[in-house]
């Protein structure tokens, strides 16, 4: 069994994108769950010596063995210069992606 979602989020005011899918498989006895989460945000700016902020990454794995999960976990944010007709902007974006793993419902029902 196979579970996809995707949204698309689109906010032509504020110059902003957010894109999310979630991605559910039943495989093998393992449930896998991925969601994925795409922000993005365009700031018109005079010059390529506007302030842009620091990168980040951030990167987290939990394992339960009582529970039999699995977690990972990754962010990542940063910011990159783009021309557009003539203008330039600050583009923000923000990624993450979480990764669970778990014994699926039909083999907990078994044991």
């Amino acid at each position: 069994m196979r579970d996809i979602l995707l949204r698309n989020i689109t906010s032509e005011a504020k110059k902003r994108r957010i894109l999310t899918s979630s991605e559910t498989t039943d495989k093998g006895g393992v449930r896998s769950i991925v969601r994925r989460h795409f922000v993005y945000m365009a700031k018109p700016v005079q010059d390529k010596h506007a302030n842009k902020p620091d990168p980040y990454l951030y990167v987290l794995k939990k394992h339960d063995n009582a529970q039999k999960i699995e977690e990972f976990f990754c962010r990542i944010k940063g910011s990159m210069y783009a021309a557009h007709e003539g203008k330039l902007f600050l583009v923000y974006f923000m990624h993450s992606l979480k990764i669970t793993l778990m014994p699926s419902a039909q083999n907990s029902l078994k044991s």
